[in-house]
């Protein structure tokens, strides 16, 4: 039996770089959305102790344009801006409902 056989091919050397490159960029979201996270989780404390609602369908539908937008600018499909942004915002609510589920039982 040859080892040639069971072992992978060669990577070329411009798909190795183009691939490195993707893994960076990888990277550098998942950085910036920890980053993002931080701050939705501030505002998901200061709306528990307003008593606001963890969804605000009108600021949603705002950022669904605007991201819409900039994806056309950056010739990025603007559907898939918009359930790129949708599945964040769901993140969020349930974290805000989260939130706001542990605050209350912690009030007497």
């Amino acid at each position: 039996m040859s080892d040639q056989n069971t072992s992978a091919p060669a990577v070329p050397p411009e798909l190795a770089e183009l691939r490195h490159s993707i893994d960076n960029i990888d990277a550098a979201i998942l950085h910036l959305l920890a980053e993002r996270f931080k701050c939705t989780q501030k505002v998901g404390r200061l709306k528990a102790r307003l008593t606001l609602p963890a969804a605000d369908p009108a600021r949603e539908a705002r950022q669904i344009a605007r991201l819409r937008s900039l994806a056309a600018d950056a010739d990025l499909a603007p559907e898939f801006a918009e359930k790129f942004l949708t599945f964040l915002t769901t993140e969020v609510i349930r974290h805000h409902e989260i939130i706001r589920q542990a605050g209350s039982s912690g009030q007497s």
